[in-house]
């Protein structure tokens, strides 16, 4: 379906008034289904704006706002299966929260707890990467380990337009499609890297043009249209799945506040009508007009899942503040199998 090596243009469902502009693209959901869409992604923007708050407290570590992406996340993640791993970045809490790790474990790694990183073995999620682009081809590599044993899931990654920058971006590429590993490259392209534009980090026209020169499928979508991110994903992952080709996709969308809470400013380098233009295209207002239309969304329905956020969040907090501070011998524990002499005597001498 969204076979089109030669044509890059951007995919979209819903148009900005949340009215359907392509009919045949439209994924066959169910009323339930297409509600618990627009649950998840209130359930992200509120999850956003209570870290952010939290993060300005002091009582998280690093955080990276996720406001005006969350149909890019949600819609992607949506067409996952438990089965498939997902292999994140820094800002990718929302996806691996609904692939099934608790809160409280988020809220231990963004504090750099040594709890934070260590995965509940039923949840095929490694931990979010800091080195940017690093997960791309660790993607690659669990996604050749899925072939060769046979499994019926895929491996999906997730950076930003920034991470297509490094060198990981191509090697990672290059080698799902020399071996033909089921593994899905989302890059979800915010238009800055920080704070340098997409302009600054490549002459080319899309980030999705760039899958040729690995010689695997490439889509450009609208990363503001949940059911467009969506249908891509679900497609990526059938011929993944079916086919053993792994495809990179390019969503198009914009955070909303800053590359992260550790003293990034987004005013210096984005211009006001920019921002204007983009807020214009919420995903939540978009696909929240578009079930109002069906009769599927009102405002209580809303309401209830803020306060259903907002009270697993408090609760997730609360949980991760009664833990007992890390120590150094948890850290050198934690690293070693067997310590060196010099950590030992280190320890000791501690």
């Amino acid at each position: 379906m969204f076979n089109i090596q030669e044509n890059f243009e951007m995919v979209t469902i819903l148009n900005e008034k949340g009215v359907i502009i392509n009919e045949k693209l439209m994924p066959n959901l169910s009323d339930k289904e297409l509600i618990k869409l627009m649950e998840r992604l209130v359930y992200t923007r509120t999850f956003d704006e209570r870290c952010v708050a939290l993060s300005r407290q002091g009582r998280l570590g690093f955080y990276a706002p996720v406001s005006g992406q969350e149909a890019s996340m949600i819609g992607t993640h949506f067409a996952l299966h438990k089965d498939d791993w997902i292999l994140p970045g820094y800002r990718d809490l929302p996806q691996i929260y609904f692939h099934g790790v608790p809160l409280k474990q988020l809220f231990q790694w963004s504090k750099g707890h040594f709890k934070g990183g260590s995965m509940p073995d039923a949840v095929h999620v490694t931990p979010p990467q800091i080195i940017i682009g690093a997960q791309i081809i660790q993607a690659a590599g669990v996604g050749l380990g899925l072939k060769k044993k046979n499994k019926k899931s895929v491996a999906v990654t997730y950076t930003g337009d920034g991470g297509s920058s490094q060198g990981d971006f191509y090697e990672g590429l290059n080698f799902a499609g020399v071996f033909a590993t089921p593994t899905i490259f989302i890059v979800q392209n915010n238009q800055f890297a920080i704070s340098t534009p997409y302009s600054r980090q490549s002459a080319a026209a899309t980030i999705a043009q760039k899958a040729i020169a690995a010689g695997i499928q490439g889509v450009q979508v609208d990363g503001m249209d949940v059911l467009a991110t969506y249908m891509v994903t679900k497609a990526a992952r059938e011929r993944a799945v079916l086919e053993g080709e792994p495809t990179l996709i390019e969503t198009i969308t914009y955070r909303f506040g800053p590359h992260s809470m550790s003293g990034d400013n987004p005013k210096i380098y984005r211009t006001d009508e920019s921002e204007i233009s983009w807020f214009q295209k919420d995903p939540l207002q978009r696909y929240r007009l578009f079930l109002e239309s069906l009769g599927l969304w009102t405002s209580q329905d809303e309401e209830h899942i803020v306060e259903e956020a907002k009270a697993d969040i408090k609760e997730a907090i609360k949980q991760t503040e009664l833990d007992r501070e890390q120590t150094i011998q948890d850290l050198a524990g934690n690293m070693y199998e067997f310590l060196p002499r010099n950590l030992k005597e280190q320890l000791n001498h501690m």
